[in-house]
């Protein structure tokens, strides 16, 4: 006998890749569970399918640093400066990435690369422990959304968040809709996927300098004048990075989806901006994303 939910939930979270450097990521989660049934005459109760493997998966994965261990380009050492703290070292052929978070921002997973098939792998281990004896099989199926337009990938961290989204490298994949006088612009849409592609966003606020950021000792070999540094202290514990220029944009607000509509429409209709002509004297609406199905609108 057989089960399944479809669009069980959608894990939003970063990888490290060689070739990209922290690549933000959101998927969709299918589960099929196959055994025999109980004495509910059940597989496995719907509530406890939707509740309980959501929350295996949400556990390991969801809003999470996905890190490949046997890349050699990944270095993870104990914290020098904060009890049950982890320093990340990864030098990707795009740029160097360098962090300290709380153990639990974390997810090690033992392949070369992240791909939807190591991670359908490391989940189903985890969540089969989990479930009755009843249940003999399980196949899960990560899916990113079907977008026909542009999208881009970023990664950010919401230090006021008391969840799991407090976590600085955690990411979504995310489609855009900027609209000129209620017509979508795809100039304007393409352009600005370009520029946050693979992006990591930090907010000015949590900048600090070189010397008060906590990092691997390692890091100091691979730091130059191009890296910038944030940090805030969230209620999960320390979190601390330092990124490239050229893999970083820097914002004026926080990067919750809202104010991040905001921030493009501002960019957007700034005086001195690259679409200055195009846009003027028209009505702008940015309805941006944040992962699948879910997002903020802004008019101006």
């Amino acid at each position: 006998m057989q089960l399944f939910v479809d669009d069980l939930t959608v894990i939003d979270f970063s990888y490290l890749c060689k070739q990209r450097g922290i690549v933000g990521e959101s998927w969709i989660v299918d589960v099929l569970l196959e055994g025999s049934l109980n004495d509910q005459s059940m597989v496995l109760d719907f509530a406890v399918v939707k509740k309980q493997i959501k929350a295996i998966i949400d556990d390991a994965i969801d809003h999470k640093l996905l890190l490949p261990m046997q890349e050699k380009a990944l270095a993870i050492a104990e914290s020098l400066h904060q009890p049950d703290h982890q320093t990340i070292d990864f030098l990707s052929e795009r740029a160097s990435y360098h962090l300290q978070s709380p153990c639990c921002a974390f997810a090690q997973l033992d392949c070369l690369t992240i791909t939807e098939h190591e991670v359908t792998k490391h989940l189903t281990a985890i969540i089969m422990a989990e479930l009755p004896s009843n249940v003999q099989g399980l196949i899960l199926t990560l899916r990113p959304e079907n977008i026909v337009s542009d999208y881009y990938h970023y990664t950010h961290g919401l230090k006021l968040h008391d969840g799991n989204c407090q976590r600085i490298a955690h990411g979504h994949r995310s489609k855009i809709q900027i609209l000129l006088d209620g017509k979508r612009n795809a100039e304007l849409e393409k352009l600005w996927c370009k520029r946050w592609q693979d992006i990591y966003i930090a907010s000015e606020a949590d900048r600090i300098s070189a010397a008060e950021v906590e990092l691997s000792l390692k890091a100091k070999e691979y730091l130059t004048p191009d890296h910038q540094y944030f940090s805030y202290t969230a209620p999960q514990g320390r979190f601390d990075i330092a990124v490239e220029s050229k893999v970083l944009d820097v914002v004026d607000c926080d990067s919750t989806v809202e104010l991040l509509a905001d921030f493009i429409l501002r960019q957007i209709k700034a005086p001195n901006s690259l679409w200055q002509t195009q846009v003027a004297g028209k009505k702008i609406t940015v309805i941006a994303y944040e992962g699948v199905a879910k997002g903020a609108i802004v008019n101006g």
